[in-house]
């Protein structure tokens, strides 16, 4: 059942009745991406909230230079949006792309509205993944000023395991705020290590 890993993943925080399921599958999508398209554009308007079934995204913004910054990757079990356009309905500071086919559950804006009219406590799991993705994004910030780049590699792969093989380095360079160059540099210190 293609909504079985969202039930259980939602399931996890709040419990739902079978009937409260079966509306809660009634209001999402379900979407196949190719490795390569856009969930989101920079400059436009986010459109859904998506769930990671199966795949990888990552999350960045393009500066006025052309340079790509990576902010975020979403794996299985993980959410994928520009989070700010999406609840303010207004043009995204980010797109996010598949790096592999990626298959979503997606929830529109009006639809999360819907269900949290019908179902209260989907508010309150909603609210749950919000103050996470916050907390994270206060942390980021915080070890990217304060650890090295070797520490910040070295929580990167405690943070995604075993995706070093999904992602291209240059991407995880973009992540770290390193050059590629650098980023073989601080891996092969640790193989010597």
């Amino acid at each position: 059942m293609k909504h079985q890993a969202l039930l259980d993943y939602i399931n996890k925080h709040v419990n739902l009745t079978a009937d409260e399921e079966a509306f809660l599958t009634s209001k999402v999508s379900y979407r196949k991406y190719l490795k390569g398209q856009y969930i989101v554009q920079q400059g436009d308007v986010c459109k859904y909230e998506c769930f990671v079934i199966s795949g990888c995204t990552k999350t960045f913004f393009v500066d006025e230079e052309g340079q790509e910054h990576i902010i975020m990757f979403a794996i299985e079990d993980w959410w994928a949006s520009d989070l700010g356009s999406f609840i303010t309905q207004t043009p995204a500071d980010f797109s996010v792309q598949c790096i592999e086919n990626t298959e979503f559950i997606m929830f529109s804006n009006d639809d999360i509205e819907d269900l949290y009219s019908e179902i209260p406590k989907l508010e309150r799991f909603f609210r749950l993944i919000i103050e996470r993705a916050f907390v994270a994004s206060q942390k980021r910030l915080i070890r990217n000023f304060s650890l090295s780049a070797k520490d910040r590699y070295l929580y990167f792969k405690k943070q995604y395991p075993k995706i070093d093989q999904r992602i291209p380095q240059y991407m995880i360079a973009s992540y770290l705020g390193v050059t590629k160059e650098f980023l073989s540099k601080i891996k092969g210190q640790l193989l010597l290590e």
